[in-house]
């Protein structure tokens, strides 16, 4: 691929997508009123301050957790179809698993883990 037909590939996908863009701000339905201005708290008021910074460690745990949710996502269809991929794809999914495993033991290091 030459630079030139890359240039116009860049071109016409910002074509599209600012096409895309305008054409969805123009024609989608839109309803003004006050209430939509507010801030969604449930339909109910806050008391106090609402602005509280949360520990990193509740992030951490969510962005773990989400880890090994998409691991699982990998490894079911694998699992299902690995008689016919072979060794290699055994080798792969043990260097997958390792990968994992080194992230888990970071997280453990760090104290990721420790719920307080």
């Amino acid at each position: 691929m030459n630079a030139e037909s890359l240039i116009v590939f860049f071109i016409v996908a910002m074509v599209l997508v600012g096409g895309a863009i305008s054409f969805s701000y123009f024609v989608a339905p839109t309803s003004r009123n006050a209430q939509k201005a507010e801030s969604y708290e449930c339909g109910i008021p806050t008391k106090g301050i609402t602005w509280l910074q949360f520990n990193v460690g509740y992030y951490l745990f969510a962005i773990l957790f989400l880890v090994f949710e998409v691991e699982t996502v990998f490894v079911f269809p694998w699992a299902v179809v690995m008689k016919d991929l072979g060794m290699v794809a055994f080798i792969e999914i043990l260097i997958f698993f390792f990968i994992l495993i080194l992230g888990l033991l970071y997280a453990w290091k760090k104290h990721a883990l420790i719920w307080e």
